[in-house]
């Protein structure tokens, strides 16, 4: 990251959590420190809004990171898989091994006035298995769900490892985002068309 530049937010548009957790390694790390980590958590709306996180410490970084590489090894496409389905059935093992965690339980907390609807928080802080059984599961529900599988997506921008669900119309979408990689293209293919026409 350049000096003076801003960390990248994390996203929140490749169609599943376990994609957005995917998407935390690109144009940089996101998970790099605790108060990043509970940053991503609160956005993915895990846990209801204003749920405590204090106790998320540095070590839980490893579980996510070793998730986040498991889920990148079950949904991107790879050619040696039907050679070597190892690396494959090694990552599926430990995310169906991780969804096996109780997730966090919700509850329903009276508001000041006592008015519907209630406030919705959680029986005690989560520990990080809960918070990983979350995206585990999540990432169950992706693999076996037909119709998602089939429009899985891999970016085609540049250097971009963003894998998505394409949910457009037709399933012609090319890029993670039409801004970002969609907008690079289009300023890469005017180069090209200028230089040739100077050429």
């Amino acid at each position: 990251m350049a000096p003076g530049t801003a960390p990248q937010g994390p996203r929140f548009d490749c169609g599943h959590l376990c994609l957005d957790l995917l998407a935390t390694t690109h144009p940089e790390e996101q998970l790099d420190s605790a108060d990043r980590l509970r940053t991503w958590i609160t956005a993915a709306r895990i846990v209801p809004k204003n749920t405590p996180l204090d106790h998320i410490a540095a070590d839980w970084l490893t579980g996510f990171r070793e998730l986040r590489g498991h889920i990148g090894q079950l949904v991107r496409p790879d050619p040696d898989r039907r050679t070597d389905p190892r690396p494959f059935d090694i990552s599926l093992a430990r995310v169906n091994e991780l969804a096996r965690a109780a997730t966090p339980a919700p509850r329903a907390a009276r508001t000041d006035d006592g008015a519907l609807p209630l406030t919705p928080t959680l029986d005690r802080p989560p520990d990080c298995a809960a918070l990983l059984a979350v995206i585990a599961r999540d990432t169950v529900e992706l693999l076996t769900d037909p119709v998602a599988c089939a429009s899985l997506r891999q970016c085609a921008g540049d250097n971009c490892p963003i894998v998505y669900v394409d949910t457009s119309r037709g399933r012609r979408r090319r890029w993670c985002s039409s801004e970002i990689c969609g907008n690079r293209e289009r300023v890469a293919r005017h180069r090209r068309r200028a230089g040739l026409a100077r050429a």
